[in-house]
């Protein structure tokens, strides 16, 4: 049965999971419209750029919601200045990108892109997208009285630990690997720094 397709937007997430799933260079027109039940045609009327745009429409997609859903939550609770509210955003948050990695089972697409030849082609989004993950985790736990520099650090040590976590679930086909460590690092990054709750 053919897709029901309406609006670009409903093609971005299905794009998303091609990209996934045969990586850019794999992810031939064919491939693509086999996926979205879109003939060349129909992909170069919402995507004029081809596939490149599309990878740029999917990414930008992925920013979104890590803004909405996960920096956004966090830089509000970092402004609040209030220890409590920004330990919540922490452990809220990343319930979120465990419900959206679908605890371990769905690779992290920024961090494929960061890692494959077309890399400089999407720097800009690629970095962006970490850099702002790390600065709005950094300034939650600076609301939790970690020094800037300490928080910064911790940020980057979580992020690269989510990362690394998710490859390695990947690797070893073990969903439970990335939820066990997604767990710990929460853990790690909630305990009071002052040690008084």
């Amino acid at each position: 049965m053919a897709r029901l397709v309406r609006e670009r937007s409903d093609i971005i997430p299905l794009l998303g999971e091609v990209f996934r799933a045969h990586g850019y260079e794999g992810a031939s027109l064919q491939v693509i419209g086999a996926a979205t039940g879109l003939g060349r045609g129909s992909l170069y009327n919402f995507f004029p750029g081809g596939k490149e745009e599309m990878a740029a429409a999917v990414l930008a997609d992925i920013d979104r919601w890590f803004r909405d859903e996960i920096f956004r939550t966090l830089e509000t609770a970092a402004a609040s200045g209030d220890r409590r509210r920004a330990r919540a955003a922490i452990e809220e948050t990343a319930a979120a990108v465990g419900r959206y990695f679908r605890g371990g089972r769905r690779i992290c697409l920024v961090g494929a892109f960061a890692l494959d030849g077309v890399r400089d082609r999407f720097a800009a989004a690629v970095a962006g997208y970490f850099a702002a993950w790390i600065d709005a985790l950094a300034a939650a736990l600076g609301a939790m009285g970690l020094a800037p520099g300490t928080a910064r650090d911790r940020a980057v040590t979580a992020v690269a630990d989510i990362q690394g976590a998710l490859v390695l679930a990947r690797a070893l086909d073990d969903p439970g690997l990335f939820e066990t460590r997604l767990r710990a690092i929460v853990t790690s990054l909630t305990a009071d720094p002052t040690g008084v709750d």
